[in-house]
């Protein structure tokens, strides 16, 4: 009786697996029509490239005060920081174009960790969002020759990055199109619906940027001796001029491929 139960058993699960191989024929069916219409398709990669000249040009101040005395630190960091928003008003920038960040206080302490700090450190930075390009130049010089802060660095950006991406899309997608009717215009066809496209966009390139420098805080001295006289005197020379900075175009890259029907 087991014997049979179980030959019973084993014919209900061929029986079972030749129901299932029936019901796939209708899908390699399917999968072969879906073959044939990939085969039916023209498939085209082109890329677009859009230029445009900066907008937005970012300062990042970085500031610094060191001191025996937490509140002395404290107060030379916050001072570093009023001038500089100072220097932002008197060029007509906003207030919302100014980010003061906060002040981080860190401790040095002399061997052992349970004694009392010997003097303290107040770090933070400030970030300035320019849209007027003219006033960098006498906001620069305003912290160099007060010897606030240092300047970190100095970026150019685009104020609306999507309409440019966007821009760069519309001039791949104008280029792929051209390419696959040039393509079977040579055959006597035409392009059809579009059946499937992916898109890549890079990333922004051109922007422009000063690594951290330590900005002179002071003028140099020379001795200067003029003939037929007893000896020379100093006189202050002018500190070395600031580098001239011009920002570059910003160009944004899209590359797209797509699958267009054949007609």
């Amino acid at each position: 009786m087991i014997y049979a139960s179980a030959r019973e058993d084993s014919m209900k699960r061929i029986s079972l697996f030749l129901a299932f191989l029936v019901l796939l024929v209708p899908s390699a069916g399917a999968q072969n029509a879906e073959m044939k219409f990939v085969a039916d398709t023209l498939v085209v990669q082109a890329e677009g490239t859009y230029e445009a000249d900066p907008d937005v040009a970012t300062m990042t101040f970085d500031i610094r005060s060191q001191g025996k005395d937490l509140r002395r630190a404290y107060d030379g960091a916050t001072q570093s920081i009023r001038q500089i928003v100072d220097l932002a008003e008197h060029n007509k920038l906003k207030k919302e174009e100014v980010n003061t960040g906060v002040l981080a206080v860190r401790p040095y302490y002399e061997g052992d960790r349970q004694k009392r700090a010997r003097s303290y450190s107040v770090e933070g930075q400030i970030v300035l969002n320019i849209h007027d390009f003219s006033v960098i130049g006498p906001i620069l010089d305003g912290s160099v020759e007060n010897g606030i802060a240092d300047l970190r660095s100095l970026t150019y950006s685009l104020s609306n990055e999507e309409a440019a991406k966007q821009r760069a899309v519309a001039v791949a997608m104008q280029r792929a199109i051209g390419r696959a009717a040039a393509a079977l215009e040579q055959k006597g066809q035409k392009i059809g619906a579009l059946r499937y496209a992916s898109l890549d966009v890079k990333q922004l390139m051109g922007v422009v940027e000063l690594e951290p420098v330590q900005m002179p805080t002071m003028a140099q001295t020379v001795e200067i001796t003029r003939p037929g006289l007893l000896g020379g005197r100093r006189t202050a020379a002018p500190s070395p001029p600031l580098p001239a900075i011009s920002p570059g175009k910003i160009t944004v890259s899209a590359t797209v491929q797509c699958a267009f029907q054949i007609l």
